[in-house]
């Protein structure tokens, strides 16, 4: 009997099947739905006590990176603007067409809202709203993008009075010039060591997806939906139109792009927002989906952080649509073409105020306020909030990702080559580019 002298090759080398990571997040959602209705259903505390910590420790480590994330983010990108050429027209391009695919969103908001009449066949009365502890208004938006200090917005995690300090960094580094240098070179070095991090944190998502899904579940059951099954279904046809519907047909018809390959490029991170809820979470993902989709790097890393804090078609647009004529409606009052103007220059004006953080509150609140409705009416969505906040977070990052894209398209600056190759291939494509070496150009006077 002869023996094999060769090396054996390692036991585990063709035994190894791959994962894909949407398939990872994927299957997430499906144990979490398991495990949740296993822990509602048979009132195993233990496993509702270790959904709630799984979950809860994932969107803890995702909020603990965004106010220095968002900080360097804005200010970096303020800064990579001077490497672009006609920054001021692209700049003005991208805040246009965030207006453009806003109102196109809340004329679907409003429409699916007026066909579906999502409050009128429920059983919620007024009694079942109570108004929430603070109310957003114009006042308090406007005076509270500027911060008193400069600690208190990175502790409480005012994300606007962050932005605000970011972009005055940014212009001053670019007005300072080569005397900056130092500080922009640190601050960039900070933004990978919290991209890197934040990577991480977002390969948990599976682990994160089941504990978040599952406590959903344990909290508020299926028995929920009933009272809100309408108004639950309104979100997301009105999401899905946008996403699949108007984003498609804005890349076919306005960048000549095939939407298909935009899909592919963009999952990755479409299907962590929906499961992190988190815009600003999301942003490192969705700013090398862009990148990797064609988008030049200084462009898509200004375009980005920005949209990542104002671009809000699902939060801040569906969203606040749909609530208000559902709000109106239980209470019983009448809304004209008056208030519906008015929730698209809202919706247009102050989407700010959603900050990309998970849920719409100050949304809500600010749309409520504005057209005259009981604030109760929030107490009446808190419940069913966290289910309706993975699709319109979704839609979000989507839009944030698309208009980088489109803008780039029309400018002639895209890579096409690349548009056309780009896959959805999440984590070695992405933590490769955050290996990269990421030399900071000089700054100009």
């Amino acid at each position: 009997m002869s023996s094999n002298t060769a090396d054996p090759k390692p036991a585990t080398s063709g035994f190894r099947i791959p994962v894909p990571f949407w398939a990872q997040v994927l299957l997430g959602l499906v144990v979490g739905l398991v495990l949740g209705f296993v822990a509602r259903t048979y009132d195993v505390s233990w496993l509702a006590t270790a959904l709630d910590k799984v979950g809860g420790i994932f969107v803890q480590l995702l909020k603990l990176a965004v106010a220095p994330l968002v900080f360097f983010a804005i200010m970096v990108s303020i800064t990579n603007l001077r490497k672009v050429n006609n920054a001021a027209r692209l700049a003005g391009r991208t805040l246009l067409w965030f207006m453009i695919t806003s109102l196109i969103a809340v004329a679907i908001g409003l429409t699916v809202g007026l066909v579906s009449n999502p409050g009128s066949g429920s059983a919620l009365t007024p009694a079942d709203g109570a108004k929430p502890e603070h109310a957003g208004s114009w006042l308090d938006f406007l005076t509270g993008i500027i911060p008193t200090d400069v600690i208190t917005p990175f502790t409480e995690l005012k994300v606007l009075q962050i932005v605000f300090m970011a972009v005055v960094a940014g212009i001053a580094i670019l007005k300072t010039g080569p005397k900056a240098q130092p500080v922009l070179t640190l601050s960039e070095s900070i933004l990978q060591l919290l991209q890197k991090a934040l990577w991480w944190v977002i390969l948990l998502a599976p682990i994160g997806s089941a504990g978040l899904i599952g406590r959903a579940i344990v909290q508020y059951g299926w028995n929920l939906l009933g009272d809100y099954a309408t108004f639950t279904a309104d979100i997301y046809i009105g999401c899905a139109l946008v996403l699949f519907g108007v984003y498609p047909l804005l890349l076919f018809t306005v960048g000549k792009l095939n939407p298909l390959q935009f899909f592919k490029g963009a999952w990755p991170a479409i299907q962590l927002a929906f499961v992190s809820r988190s815009s600003v979470g999301t942003m490192p993902v969705t700013q090398q989906s862009a990148i990797r989709l064609g988008v030049p790097k200084d462009y898509a890393s200004f375009a980005v952080p920005f949209g990542a804090t104002t671009k809000m078609d699902g939060c801040a647009a569906i969203y606040p649509a749909i609530s208000a004529i559902f709000v109106a409606q239980i209470f019983d009052v009448q809304l004209g073409i008056k208030e519906y103007l008015l929730i698209a220059f809202v919706s247009v004006i102050g989407s700010a105020a959603t900050a990309g953080l998970t849920g719409a509150t100050v949304m809500l609140t600010l749309t409520l306020s504005t057209l005259g409705l009981p604030m109760e009416g929030v107490g009446l969505l808190l419940a069913i909030d966290p289910i309706l906040d993975m699709m319109r977070t979704a839609t979000n990052v989507a839009g944030q990702a698309l208009i980088p894209v489109l803008v780039s398209a029309r400018e002639e600056i895209l890579d096409r080559t690349k548009y056309d190759n780009a896959s959805a291939s999440p984590a070695d494509s992405m933590e490769s580019v955050y290996d990269e070496p990421q030399p900071a150009a000089p700054v100009s006077a």
